[in-house]
């Protein structure tokens, strides 16, 4: 139990310094680590699914399907290119569906359900990142700022941190006992205290939002944030597992670590886009 504990802390300690440094280091790094995530996630998604009676979809193709769409998406928030960049992505898509006419495969409609599922799910939370990275500047050009999605893991990890605490010390109520049953209310509500208090912390040191639209962001974070992890253990607790893989050591696989991220993503960026345009 103590060499699981070490193991466990020293892996995520390194996740973190390894997220953190390639995020402030620039894009060249953010976009390499990103697009592996995107990668790995996608298919040890796939690899998890084909664990299911009848159901075999292409691991290869749908992690090259979610590389493809973070590039994607890169090329087109540098404005290198416009949106036939997306292209050759719609003839893969349409390449997936069609192929289960010709392959004969024992359940060809799950197949297409969790090929399309990988994309949607896993691949384009990770694309929507260069959303949140590149910015317009005033001389009409785009900026890299890592501070917004270096902001969406640091409010993860934090409200992850303050539920434990607050949930250990004091949580009585289940959040959601049939999906996940350690999680308590009590917990999440300490986790969103810490967030929100990071957020107001975020809009003093990077000032180009202010602080209640960062604590704003932050709230957002928690709220889809816990929806991920709960949704990633709605998965597992179908599919009888306890980790998604083993490419962590002391914790688990990559879906594992980013479950929260892959809906605090989306809303993140839905969330930006509203109050620009209030």
């Amino acid at each position: 139990m103590k060499n699981n504990f070490i193991l466990r802390t020293v892996t995520g300690a390194l996740i973190v310094a390894l997220l953190v440094c390639c995020i402030i280091f620039g894009p060249l790094p953010f976009s390499i680590l990103f697009a592996l995530v995107s990668a790995l996630a996608v298919h040890e998604f796939s690899k998890l699914v084909n664990q299911n009676e009848g159901v075999s979809t292409n691991t290869l193709i749908n992690a090259l399907g979610g590389v493809y769409l973070f590039f994607a998406f890169l090329g087109f928030c540098l404005e290198l290119t416009g949106s036939q960049i997306f292209i050759p992505y719609l003839f893969l898509i349409i390449y997936l569906l069609i192929s289960e006419l010709y392959l004969q495969k024992e359940n060809p409609v799950n197949n297409l359900a969790y090929s399309m599922l990988s994309q949607l799910y896993v691949a384009l939370p990770f694309a929507l990142l260069n959303v949140l990275a590149y910015q317009a500047n005033k001389t009409g050009g785009v900026t890299y700022n890592y501070a917004i999605p270096l902001s969406i893991f640091i409010f993860i990890w934090l409200n992850d941190t303050g539920a434990y605490c607050f949930g250990t010390l004091f949580g009585k109520h289940r959040l959601f006992e049939r999906i996940s049953p350690k999680k308590s209310w009590e917990g999440s509500i300490g986790g969103g205290l810490l967030t929100l208090a990071a957020g107001f912390a975020f809009g003093s040191y990077f000032q180009f939002m202010s602080s209640f639209a960062w604590a704003g962001l932050g709230l957002t974070v928690v709220v889809f944030g816990t929806w991920g992890d709960l949704v990633e253990s709605l998965i597992k607790r179908h599919m009888k597992i306890k980790d998604s893989g083993n490419i962590l050591p002391g914790h688990g696989g990559i879906l594992d670590r980013f479950d929260s991220a892959l809906i605090a993503i989306p809303a993140a960026v839905i969330y930006l886009y509203v109050i620009t345009l209030l």
